[in-house]
């Protein structure tokens, strides 16, 4: 009997263990870089890769946008990126940061994923976007696995809002409107 009340207190428990990140309000995401591949440039037709690091998120209210490298998880929060792009936020103020999880993509897919992080680039230049091969920023930030995570931060870097999973339609409005307050 005292096994079955354990074991039904710890799955009850077991899931916010679970969601559990260290992206705190108020505070700045931990400090991280990527060297392989790193963020994404556009040269010429094509596109090319450079060393990228949190510190380089400074300056523009942001939303950051960190995946695993998989399609279920780019469509979790697909709405809140239309939302963005319909918003037309200027460009000297603002700037969306794609972090791509590659280490959390299904076996065999990575090609795809970079290929896709590359199209993405080239379909919307003036968003950041990194390919994180090893998974760097997922460790250091403690991100669930096959997810999706949206950060808002200030022109400071301070986080405003955070949270894993799809947004709702409320949330879309919340991030929406701290922007705006923010820019």
């Amino acid at each position: 009997m005292k096994t079955k009340t354990l074991l039904s207190i710890f799955l009850a428990v077991a899931p916010s263990f679970a969601l559990a990140n260290n992206l705190t309000l108020g505070k700045t995401v931990p400090t991280a870089k990527v060297d392989a591949y790193g963020e994404i440039v556009l040269q010429g037709e094509g596109v090319a890769y450079q060393p990228w690091a949190t510190d380089q998120m400074l300056g523009k209210v942001r939303v950051i946008h960190a995946i695993a490298g998989r399609s279920s998880s780019k469509a979790m929060n697909a709405p809140l990126m239309t939302a963005l792009t319909e918003a037309k936020f200027p460009e000297d103020a603002y700037q969306t940061t794609t972090i791509i999880n590659q280490d959390d993509s299904i076996w065999g897919t990575g090609s795809f994923v970079k290929s896709s992080a590359q199209e993405s680039k080239q379909e919307f230049p003036w968003s950041s976007m990194v390919l994180d091969e090893s998974g760097i920023i997922a460790s250091s930030w403690a991100l669930q696995e096959e997810s999706s995570a949206i950060v808002v931060q200030d022109k400071t870097g301070k986080i405003l809002f955070v949270k894993e999973g799809a947004l709702s339609q409320d949330e879309i409005n919340q991030v929406l409107g701290l922007i705006k307050q923010n820019i």
